[in-house]
């Protein structure tokens, strides 16, 4: 069920909070197999529970989060709960204060009900973590979840959950929500606080949810960011919306069946009055290099006091050897070249409202598969799962994933909608009205 359906369920009387938390509780344990949770914090989310039902008969309603089951990811600082970020560097780490976005949903009446499973320190895109088990796809125990924000959107996807927090520094909440076929929103960068929450590359995270659907994601968002409602209704004909499909097939060399299903959501906006036009990017491939000699320093140096390899998975391990070897002078240039990448897209913002294309390349692998053959290239996993999303973290810009069908392994296909900084409420009502289009 959404947020909406839970909360409907509430306020009518036919669930308590309670009750509501225990069934929750009770269908993970059950059914859990996937390797989603790394903290369970069961007695503390019923307590809560008990506290919303108490406030509802006094009258007092939080809004459409009022006791609704979350998780957050293992990133976010959480007041007496250890937060391990995957990480036995992190392993016995228990904050005294909860982040902001953590404090901002539980006042939003939002329950967690624990602490997701994640590519260790957030640093990958498969979720298989060597300290705390392989997150698996619930719709396919065979194949990745996606990653870094694997657990939250294993959450979501196999219907324990509506809503799950994540981070995004190289496609992290957009990846995993294309493999496991729920929407994912990353705002624009600065919107959602990320104070509490630790980080993995400072001018790169981005703080955001996984949802059921794209309008539990714009309620969430408005729990974080707490400006404005961003919840806007679908727009009911996308007349007058500049739709920009890059020259370069959406984005890049795709999978046959990934290609099909992005181009049948590019033909539902024409058959919904959108104007689509083929328009020239900035060379993603560029961004994306960019990107990474960013990534690579900021982490590296995040992490330049911790010596020991073992306290590390060798994938992890290998991805600080590399940041430790970029020189001064290639971070700063790597600085200069995203202003200029900023710059020629505020110029293509003139001419479009919105970019489409697909999310990742290929729909979910093969937890063994360590490269993928797309259009018969060899490429490896990590580098095609984020070489359509990487870049979008570098410039900030707000994005949407959502589900366009399946391929032909049956595993789902994800679209994405770019869009300019600050400019949630346009893709959500886009993203909504594709929602419906779609099925």
């Amino acid at each position: 069920m959404t947020v909406r359906e839970l909360g409907a369920h509430i306020r009518a009387r036919k669930i308590s909070c309670v009750e509501l938390m225990q069934r929750t509780l009770e269908d993970i344990e059950k059914r859990d197999k996937f390797c989603s949770l790394i903290t369970v914090t069961g007695e503390q989310a019923l307590a809560t529970a008990r506290e919303r039902d108490e406030e509802l008969k006094a009258g007092k309603d939080r809004g459409p989060f009022h006791g609704i089951p979350i998780a957050l990811k293992d990133l976010f600082y959480t007041r007496g709960v250890k937060t391990t970020a995957g990480s036995l560097v992190y392993k016995d780490f228990v904050p005294h204060y909860d982040a902001t976005v953590v404090e901002r949903l539980h006042e939003a009446g939002a329950i967690s009900v624990g602490k997701t499973n994640l590519h260790e320190i957030a640093f990958g895109i498969t979720s298989k973590n060597p300290h705390y088990g392989f997150v698996l796809n619930p719709l396919d125990p065979k194949r990745l979840a996606g990653g870094s924000s694997g657990g939250s959107a294993v959450l979501v996807a196999g219907k324990f959950l509506p809503m799950a927090l994540g981070t995004d520094t190289g496609g992290s909440i957009r990846v995993p929500a294309s493999f496991c076929g729920i929407a994912g929103l990353k705002p624009t960068y600065g919107l959602v606080s990320r104070h509490g929450v630790l980080p993995l590359a400072f001018s790169l995270d981005h703080v955001g949810p996984l949802g059921s659907c794209v309008e539990d994601c714009a309620l969430a968002l408005n729990a974080m960011a707490g400006v404005d409602d961003y919840n806007v209704p679908a727009q009911v004909d996308l007349k007058g919306l500049r739709v920009g499909v890059p020259v370069e097939p959406l984005f890049g060399c795709l999978a046959d069946d990934v290609l099909q299903a992005v181009e049948g959501g590019v033909d539902i906006l024409k058959s919904l009055g959108a104007d689509v036009q083929r328009i020239s990017t900035p060379d993603f491939a560029q961004m994306n290099a960019t990107a990474r000699v960013v990534q690579l320093a900021e982490t590296a140096a995040i992490y330049v006091n911790h010596k020991d390899k073992s306290q590390f998975g060798e994938d992890v391990w290998a991805l600080l050897e590399q940041g430790r070897m970029i020189m001064g002078h290639e971070y700063v240039n790597g600085q200069r070249l995203r202003t200029h990448f900023r710059r020629e897209f505020d110029q293509l913002w003139t001419k479009v409202d919105v970019l489409v294309g697909a999310t990742t390349p290929m729909t979910a692998p093969l937890l063994e598969q360590k490269t993928v053959s797309i259009q018969g290239q060899e490429e490896n996993v990590r580098m095609a799962a984020t070489r359509l999303v990487r870049a979008v973290n570098l410039l900030g810009e707000p994005a949407l994933s959502i589900p366009c069908g399946k391929g032909s392994d049956g595993m789902p296909v994800g679209l994405q909608l770019i869009a300019a900084p600050f400019a949630e409420k346009m893709l959500v009502k886009v993203g909504k009205r594709l929602e419906v289009a779609l099925g």
